[in-house]
């Protein structure tokens, strides 16, 4: 099974991610990098994150899996640096895709 899922730090941002073998252990590909900047060592020490799955497919290809991740990335602006660790696509505008 395919799923699109949606990871919250404790700092209010998100990253959207696929996962094309639903496995519960996998938390996405996001940059340790980018994350990290945005935490004390005292806040690293213990924090929580949740894991939502926004979409799932039992039979989607894998490019029908990749549009949906695109379309959830445009939807929740993942990919906006103030609210998403989501480094691609790049950012077009500041607008929301519709539900």
């Amino acid at each position: 099974m395919s799923v699109i899922y949606r990871i919250t730090y404790p700092n209010g941002k998100i990253y959207i991610g696929q996962d094309r073998t639903n496995s519960i252990n996998y938390f996405g590909s996001a940059s340790s990098e980018l994350i990290a900047k945005d935490f004390t060592q005292e806040q690293r020490r213990s924090f929580t994150i949740t894991r939502d799955i926004l979409w799932e497919s039992e039979n989607a290809s894998r490019a029908e899996v990749t549009q949906k991740e695109m379309e959830f990335i445009h939807r929740y602006r993942s990919n906006d640096p103030s609210i998403g660790y989501n480094q691609s696509p790049p950012v077009r505008d500041n607008k929301s895709v519709s539900e």
